[in-house]
């Protein structure tokens, strides 16, 4: 039996929301609107982009929503190379949470709304890119909560939903391990409530990076 865990990235595995706020920010104001504020772009965190700008400026059309986006990744890109990117540290102990699941012969993956690129670059600034055997981006599918990532990451890893955990800090995450059959285990130190984790479908939250562990062993 192949068990495999499924990592959300920004605000389960690293602590991205600064680089994601200044980002926004810029984009909209490359736009002519005005930023919304940061509580707001935290709770959009994990959307693939042009979904999450759907959800911040709800009375624009596609064609905003799309620019919106454009201009993100570009505002990403520019703050990359000038090297104005601030440190997206892993949360305390979840290098360890890695080492011990795969030491318990647990195979990890990530599923992510960041690009190919953006999370090579976090997995290869932390040196635990070789910890994950399948990593899916929104650069090759739809947005949470549709389930297409996960069901990419459980087949490249030969698992099936029943033995998959996906482990996340937002409703978006929760509800696409429900969509796809697999466990969802929340994280409270991300971007959403643990009220909106467990009505999203979390079967366990846990509350501290230790206690991690614990939860997605007991899948």
């Amino acid at each position: 039996m192949i068990r495999l865990a499924v990592f959300d990235c920004d605000g389960t595995l690293v602590d991205s929301q600064a680089n994601i706020c200044v980002a926004c920010e810029r984009a909209f104001e490359t736009a002519g609107l005005v930023p919304p504020p940061r509580a707001a772009i935290r709770r959009i965190v994990g959307l693939s982009l042009v979904e999450a700008m759907q959800i911040l400026v709800p009375q624009g059309d596609e064609a905003l929503h799309r620019t919106l986006a454009t201009d993100y990744k570009a505002a990403f890109h520019a703050m990359r190379t000038s090297g104005e990117l601030i440190e997206e540290p892993l949360f305390e102990g979840i290098a360890d949470v890695l080492a011990t699941l795969a030491d318990d012969g647990w195979r990890l993956g990530v599923a992510t709304g960041k690009s190919d690129r953006g999370l090579a670059h976090v997995l290869a600034a932390h040196g635990i890119a070789d910890r994950f055997v399948t990593l899916q981006t929104a650069d090759r599918h739809p947005s949470k909560p549709d389930p297409a990532m996960l069901f990419a990451a459980i087949r490249e890893a030969g698992a099936t939903p029943a033995t998959t955990a996906m482990i996340g800090d937002t409703s978006y995450d929760m509800a696409m391990a429900r969509a796809a059959g697999a466990r969802a285990v929340g994280v409270t130190w991300g971007y959403h409530a643990v009220d909106e984790l467990a009505e999203a479908g979390a079967d366990v939250v846990a509350e501290t990076v230790p206690a991690l562990r614990h939860l997605v062993s007991a899948a």
